[in-house]
């Protein structure tokens, strides 16, 4: 597996490859002053060309840098899942996902292509979250919960059931979301309201 990125979210994506037995061939980074992370080489991004044979995963936090680079790359995505993330048997994960330690994932939930599920969130039944996505840690998903292409859930979060969330929102740390969010909203709180709204370049 090539992992694109090298930095701390990379550092937790090559934990969960080798835990589950996969090996990391190296990784790439735009940054050249680093060379080696966790004593895996890194090739900077300039000496890197992708080809259809490679399997990668984008380890980048930002939803908006990870769109562009699995746009601009032409290579197969893998997926990296934690030993102990718990997903439900009719569970629909999309290439280029990771989902960290202690995630859980109820049943007939989707997850789109490039997302984040991070340590010790929730998603229960009936949800259905579109592609770059980030639900943070400790955050929870109730059951039937939609959430819009690029949209961040903050770490502890709560989202109640039923409730749909556009695209390329941001849900503030520990907000407690009872209605519907319409795209790029900043919402924040306990309940949680609308603050601003995100620029709408994607």
């Amino acid at each position: 597996m090539i992992l694109f990125g090298a930095s701390g979210h990379a550092k937790v994506i090559i934990d969960i490859l080798e835990k589950s037995g996969m090996e990391v061939d190296f990784l790439v980074d735009a940054d050249s002053s680093v060379s080696e992370l966790q004593s895996y080489l890194v090739k900077n991004e300039s000496d890197y060309v992708s080809t259809k044979s490679d399997e990668l995963i984008i380890s980048i936090g930002s939803n908006k840098i990870r769109k562009r680079i699995a746009e601009s790359l032409n290579a197969q995505f893998g997926w990296a899942i934690h030993p102990t993330a718990v997903l439900g048997d009719d569970v629909s994960v999309g290439q280029g996902t990771v989902m960290m330690a202690g995630t859980v994932v109820n049943s007939s939930t989707n997850i789109g292509h490039h997302s984040i599920i991070n340590t010790n969130a929730s998603v229960d039944h009936d949800c259905d979250l579109k592609d770059y996505v980030h639900v943070s840690p400790n955050s929870t998903l109730c059951g039937s919960v939609s959430v819009g292409e690029g949209s961040h859930i903050g770490a502890g979060a709560t989202v109640i059931p039923n409730i749909t969330i556009g695209k390329w929102v941001t849900i503030g740390a520990g907000a407690v979301v009872i209605k519907d969010v319409p795209d790029f909203a900043v919402v924040v709180g306990n309940p949680g309201r609308i603050i601003r709204y995100n620029d709408r370049e994607a």
